[in-house]
């Protein structure tokens, strides 16, 4: 047989107050209602001496909360590459003194409608839906009936659902001043996507809104791209073919690589011709991958913020979660979270 679950009711009779009482004490409100030291902790000792736990779904039911929230993503949980978004999330909800329910889609849209059903059916108080990769997504139908929040995701059609997501223009303007700085002006050339509209990865935010800043970073500085090799994936293969393609017919100064993975086909395809890196060709990249700090000379690169990107999507899902239900709700916010520049080896000023 299992042990009986110690109850207030068992709290309040070892303290020798009402339970109402005991209730107040242990809710913190004992000392706004004027209960004395004395009978606070006799209630405190009390339930340690009995290892009382509150009962979840009864408080619950009074509140109309459950202190859980759910994050449901395609491949975020089981890929080593974005962990920290859950991390982050999971860090923040703790301090809240909330339960995290993770669950994962594989990019399956009817697992994703069967697991965003099971989390409305458990009454979560919120939903946190993320993404792998920044894209854009058609929002499920009934997301807007619960507090929710897109992470690395932005809605197709209007939404009053907040994103949260890196901010990718000024990622791209980052990369462009590292090289500003380091004298570089000509003879910059892109690796991952072309000059044209129609040359990246199709619906690749990343790569619109990387290039967007990266043009408006150097033409503020007066230079213009010198021209851009795109690739139909952001592998390292990819990258070798677009740089070597590239390096037959002409010699760059400084390449700009659309993530890490580009870059480590670049590497090869320089030292392939003879070409090494910062002294010949300066390169820059994206994602803060574990690669760039294996590769060597280690590469200077723009971080992906998993870990920021999760703990903000729990704040603004907290945020909506606290809106007074009868203001009007505003057209979904987009929280850009800042990506932060990984100096290293990869980067000197031209003929240094």
């Amino acid at each position: 047989m299992s042990p009986r679950r110690v109850t207030l009711a068992d709290v309040a009779k070892i303290a020798g107050v009402s339970r109402t009482t005991a209730s107040l004490v242990l809710s913190g409100r004992g000392r706004e209602l004027r209960i004395s030291q004395d009978v606070e902790q006799r209630v405190l000792k009390a339930a340690d001496e009995l290892q009382y736990r509150p009962n979840i779904v009864s408080v619950g039911l009074r509140t109309g909360t459950t202190r859980t929230i759910a994050f449901v993503s395609d491949t975020v949980a089981t890929s080593r590459l974005a962990g920290d978004m859950i991390k982050g999330a999971l860090e923040a909800a703790r301090e809240r003194g909330v339960m995290l329910f993770i669950g994962e889609t594989e990019g399956d849209p009817e697992l994703e409608r069967l697991l965003l059903h099971a989390m409305h059916d458990r009454q979560v108080d919120g939903i946190i839906l993320a993404s792998m990769f920044t894209r854009t997504i058609r929002v499920p139908k009934g997301m807007a009936a619960i507090p929710a929040v897109l992470l690395n995701a932005l809605p197709k059609q209007p939404s009053i659902l907040p994103a949260v997501v890196p901010d990718e223009v000024e990622a791209g303007r980052t990369a462009v001043r590292v090289l500003l700085e380091a004298g570089h002006r000509d003879g910059i050339y892109l690796i991952g996507v072309g000059l044209g509209a129609r040359d990246m990865p199709p619906e690749s935010v990343a790569a619109v809104e990387r290039l967007r800043g990266i043009r408006e970073a150097l033409g503020e500085a007066g230079i213009k791209p010198a021209g851009g090799r795109s690739c139909p994936d952001w592998q390292p293969e990819y990258g070798l073919d677009a740089t070597r393609a590239l390096l037959e017919t002409t010699r760059p100064r400084a390449l700009i690589c659309f993530n890490d993975r580009l870059a480590l086909g670049a590497y090869q395809a320089l030292d392939d011709f003879g070409l090494k890196v910062p002294e010949d060709v300066s390169v820059i990249s994206f994602d803060d991958h574990p690669i760039a700090a294996w590769m060597r000379p280690k590469l200077t690169t723009v971080a992906l913020p998993h870990y920021e990107l999760g703990r903000r999507a729990v704040d603004v899902l907290f945020e909506e979660i606290g809106r007074d239900k009868a203001d009007p709700h505003p057209e979904g916010a987009v929280h850009r979270v800042p990506m932060p520049v990984r100096e290293r080896q990869s980067v000197t000023p031209p003929g240094a």
